[in-house]
């Protein structure tokens, strides 16, 4: 199994504890078993700006920088809000909710707050340049608010987005014109799309902050341990290096056990030859 030197080579996402321990619980005992960065998920009863006031902000991030923890990211499930929605109800609901998450991310010391471009109807989609319109009014009011707050915006790729590949997404930042919006890419949600993963890799490298670690098949989309579906994860470390990549990938494993596929994933990992720098 993996030793603590292979769990430090990684940052860690926090999916799978969101319904069974509090952010704070399972980054102590993460931290334990020498993990030192962290993507934290926004959930209630997990990590809610709602459940935490200014005392429990400060104390959280004077425990991790006391501690040595770096905290890389915030994220959120985003199949509950949606950016591009039909509705004005459902975009300004949205809107309400990640201004709460960036005040939080600031407060909390994270470098970025994950976005995901918005979602549409499966059945009838509205046009795409009308999705495109919210994702850019959006990103218009977020980017200065995260800056003002002392954080940034990074946008994941998510197939069930209507911005699903690396390119499309790439070319919508490029069409908004902001250079500090980052970028993450999902290795199991580009696989799922049916990416090639090194391509993909060199295509965001200008805007590319993280990198999400996951396994998945094409068929039944997944955020599995690593060698329980068929991502290709042998090539990438070499990209990674050739793009100077620095930054420690993200395990985002979702999991009912854990514990124990995060750790069956960085030995995985750790055989196929990644060897990330520390950032």
């Amino acid at each position: 199994m993996a030793d603590s030197t292979a769990m430090a080579a990684f940052a860690v996402n926090t999916y799978s504890y969101t319904l069974s321990e509090r952010a704070t619980d399972c980054m102590r005992k993460l931290a334990d078993r020498g993990f030192r960065e962290f993507e934290l998920m926004m959930y209630p009863g997990h990590l809610w700006p709602g459940e935490m006031d200014a005392l429990a902000r400060r104390d959280l991030r004077d425990r991790m920088r006391g501690e040595g923890l770096v905290l890389r990211t915030v994220n959120m499930p985003n199949v509950d809000l949606n950016l591009a929605a039909a509705t004005v109800e459902m975009r300004q609901m949205t809107l309400g909710l990640l201004r709460q998450f960036i005040a939080l991310a600031g407060d909390l010391g994270s470098h970025a707050v994950v976005l995901g471009p918005g979602k549409p109807n499966p059945l009838m989609p509205m046009p795409k340049a009308q999705m495109l319109e919210h994702f850019h009014r959006a990103l218009r009011e977020l980017v200065p608010l995260a800056a003002n707050c002392g954080t940034s915006i990074v946008v994941e790729n998510m197939p069930f987005a209507f911005l699903p590949g690396i390119a499309e997404l790439l070319h919508a930042l490029d069409e908004h014109g902001d250079a500090s919006i980052g970028v993450v890419y999902d290795l199991a949600n580009g696989h799922f799309v049916n990416e090639d993963l090194a391509s993909s890799l060199r295509l965001c490298a200008k805007r590319l902050k993280v990198v999400h670690v996951s396994d998945t098949n094409q068929t039944l989309y997944r955020h599995d341990a690593v060698g329980l579906g068929t991502v290709d994860f042998a090539a990438v470390p070499h990209v990674l290096r050739e793009i100077g990549f620095t930054q420690r990938p993200v395990l985002e494993i979702i999991d009912a056990q854990p514990d124990t596929s995060i750790e069956r994933s960085v030995s995985r990992l750790r055989d196929l030859g990644w060897c990330p720098a520390a950032a």
